[in-house]
Order: C-alpha cells, then sequence, then structure tokens
C-alpha cells in the first residue's frame, strides 16, 4: 500500500518543519481522547500548563500549515448519523490535486492512496443518509471523477494513530 498524497505532501513539509515539544506533546496526548467536557481545548490547554487561545492558535496553524487536517470526533459506523468508505480512480497525475479536493470537504474523515485501479480512498461521514449521498455526488460534480460507494457491511476497529518523534 502507497502513501497518499496528503501524506506525501505532510513528509515532504515535515522535512523542513519539525514540531516543538509543546506541539509534539499536544498532537501525542490527544490525536485520541479529547477531554468529553463543554470546555475541551481549555481542559487541554490546563493539563499542558498552558492557556485555551494558546491551544486553539496551534492547533490552526498546524491545520493551516497542513501538518494536520481536523480536529473533532470520529464516531463508530451506524451510531449517529452515516457513513461509508468510498474509492476513486485518479489518473497519476491528478491524484494529489483531487486529493486536496475530497479532504476539503468536512465530511472526509481521511483519505489515502493504494497502488491499484482505484488508487483514491476516503471515509465520509455524515448527519444523514441524504446528506452522505449529497456529499458523494458534490465530490464526484466537483472532481469530475465516479466513486466507488463501498457502505459498511462487517466493522473492523484499525487504529490510526501513531507517535510524533519529530
Amino acid at each position: 500500500m502507497g502513501n497518499s498524497a496528503i501524506q506525501r505532501a505532510q513528509e515532504q513539509q515535515s522535512e523542513t518543519l519539525c514540531l516543538d515539544d509543546i506541539e509534539k506533546r499536544l498532537l501525542n496526548e490527544y490525536q485520541k481522547g479529547l477531554p468529553l467536557s463543554p470546555t475541551p481545548f481549555a481542559d487541554m490547554a490546563q493539563n499542558l500548563g498552558m492557556d485555551e487561545a494558546q491551544v486553539l492558535q496551534i492547533l490552526q496553524r498546524l491545520q493551516d500549515q497542513g501538518i494536520i487536517s481536523r480536529v473533532g470526533p470520529v464516531f463508530k459506523p451506524h451510531k449517529i448519523g452515516a457513513s461509508t468508505l468510498a474509492a476513486m480512480s485518479i489518473p497519476e497525475d491528478k491524484l494529489e490535486s483531487v486529493a486536496r479536493q475530497v479532504s476539503d470537504y468536512a465530511e472526509v474523515n481521511h483519505n489515502y492512496e493504494r497502488e491499484d485501479r482505484y488508487n483514491l480512498w476516503f471515509v465520509v461521514t455524515a448527519s444523514s443518509q441524504e446528506k452522505l449521498e449529497q456529499v458523494l455526488a458534490n465530490i464526484e460534480q466537483e472532481t469530475g471523477y465516479a466513486i466507488l460507494y463501498l457502505p459498511l457491511e462487517r466493522q473492523f476497529h484499525i487504529d490510526l494513530g501513531f507517535p510524533l518523534w519529530c
């Protein structure tokens, strides 16, 4: 399995940009298990010995730089709303730009490249099946490429967390 276009871009960025200790600690400690409270960012800040505005500023900067794509929950399939795995067959020279277009949708959790005819894979979640289908239709219309829609039939848990050291 190859790296996604987004991962390649992040790796290229990380070659010239390393995270400082507080950024690494913030991402390592909270890539899983955000505080379940009315003030999660304030809770994170207190634990890290900083203020909420600093936490939000760091997260926004990391998102603006493409280091992180989003901050938010990921729910188990079929517990809240609707979700699906989807795939697209994209010419190699268009893969990076289409991956960015797909990632621009708030409903897209992540995307990645596979070495196959269907080389761009992603997960979409939405508040309802109708909204999910609308997002998929919008992605198709915007990119000009058809989507292979792969609804969940059997659930597996894959831990996508990893420690950051640079």
